[in-house]
């Protein structure tokens, strides 16, 4: 039973992963392309109507992106909630995308000031 319940839950994680790394694919492109359609046109030396209309989609696209990305985290959230009701708490299915060098001791230390050196 608990083999079965981890194999659901695993599959469902790496659904999710994959559904929030397409998010910010998505919002990295358009962000890409909302810079990129005034610089364009500023280079090409046309006037600024020209292109007005895409910028100000794309503008409201990257919006309806941003919502997406709240929904895909609230629904990370909840899933979160049903992985503890599934008594799988102690499982991690994944890191985010978040990985410590072997190096390291997981804990933060801060670099040197040199400003009061010289």
């Amino acid at each position: 039973m608990l083999k079965q319940r981890r194999l659901a839950a695993e599959t469902v994680a790496e659904a999710l992963f994959a559904a929030e790394r397409a998010i910010d694919a998505a919002i990295a492109s358009t962000a890409a392309l909302a810079g990129l359609i005034p610089e364009q046109r500023q280079q090409a030396n046309l006037s600024a109507m020209i292109g007005q209309e895409a910028l100000m989609t794309t503008i409201q696209t990257m919006g309806a992106l941003g919502a997406a990305r709240e929904g895909i985290v609230t629904t990370h959230r909840h899933l979160t909630t049903a992985q503890r009701d599934m008594g799988l708490a102690a499982v991690s299915f994944g890191d985010g995308g978040f990985k410590m060098p072997p190096e390291t001791s997981g804990r933060l230390t801060l670099a040197s000031d040199n400003r009061d050196a010289a």
